[in-house]
């Protein structure tokens, strides 16, 4: 058992080396966001719906992806392997994170449009007016706070379930990415129904975050630097996603800001591209280390 949830970790790791991505028109996430779009609007009870949304469509997603594992586990022990390493691959994202960030850090400082048109894949910002410092802090913020939601929570959900069961563990795996899907979607303040999705994946996303900044820090070579960051990571809205943005902010060096919402200044200035480039190797090399601590985790 150990063995087999150990290589489904591997070959989704070199899936997502290899491919970054599933193709857009049959990824998992793109079909269960076209699902959520039906609710996207006004209600005259929102937060019954809100609710209803947040407690069925992630256990569908769920159910979905563990009955299938299960299905092709009947087949034979390495179909299920494949099906389930399928399915880590589809909510999990590393090398897509890497690639379009340093895409973007590495366009201001040749074409600041060209960079401002690249983020908006990243953050949920207007960057037409933003400098190419700002542009670079929101990239290394977004990298930062998409390694825990895109990568360490549901690699997370995956090793405490998989060794038990590798269907529950692929299907725990979905229900995470479903939840966070829910959030990224549909709560925002202006949406009534994204209350209860929202809250939600504030609570499933509070131990992710903080994992994530351990993992940055582990990845820069000073774990102590833990100790202080708790300030800053308190400084944006959402009590997760401060956690691995001021610690990447400490490492480097660096501010970090969205106008309007929060500073996280643990320097005087916007990140160059040097610095940008710095942090995403931490987020790449952190990312990586998440992926070969789950398959250890799954070993034994």
């Amino acid at each position: 058992m150990a063995v087999t949830v150990t290589v489904a970790v591997a070959i989704a790791a070199v899936l997502d080396r290899v491919f970054a991505e599933p193709p857009a028109r049959v990824h998992p996430v793109a079909l269960f966001g076209r699902a959520i779009g039906p609710f996207d609007r006004e209600w005259s009870h929102p937060v019954a719906v809100g609710t209803l949304v947040a407690v069925a469509l992630p256990v569908l997603a769920a159910g979905i992806v563990a009955g299938a594992t299960w299905s092709a586990s009947l087949v034979s022990p390495w179909v299920g392997v494949g099906v389930a390493a399928l399915a880590l691959f589809s909510t999990t994202s590393l090398q897509m994170l890497v690639d379009t960030t340093a895409t973007v850090v590495s366009a201001t400082a040749t074409d600041v449009e060209t960079a401002r048109v690249e983020l908006r894949a990243l953050a949920g910002r207007d960057p037409s007016s933003l400098s190419a410092g700002e542009i670079r802090s929101a990239a290394v913020e977004s990298a930062a706070e998409n390694l825990a939601d895109g990568l360490v929570a549901p690699l997370l959900a995956f090793a405490l379930l998989a060794p038990v069961s590798l269907p529950l563990g692929a299907g725990a795996a979905a229900w995470v990415k479903a939840v966070n899907t829910l959030d990224s979607m549909l709560g925002y303040h202006h949406k009534p129904v994204g209350t209860v999705p929202a809250r939600l994946d504030d609570a499933v996303m509070w131990l992710p975050a903080r994992l994530s900044a351990l993992l940055l820090a582990i990845a820069a070579g000073s774990p102590g630097v833990l100790t202080r960051v708790g300030t800053l990571a308190r400084r944006p809205a959402s009590p997760n996603s401060g956690w691995p943005m001021a610690t990447l902010a400490t490492l480097l060096g660096t501010r970090l800001e969205k106008p309007g919402h929060y500073l996280l200044a643990a320097g005087p200035d916007f990140p160059d591209t040097v610095v940008a480039t710095r942090g995403v190797r931490l987020v790449s090399r952190a990312g990586l280390t998440a992926f070969a601590l789950t398959g250890v985790v799954v070993w034994f």
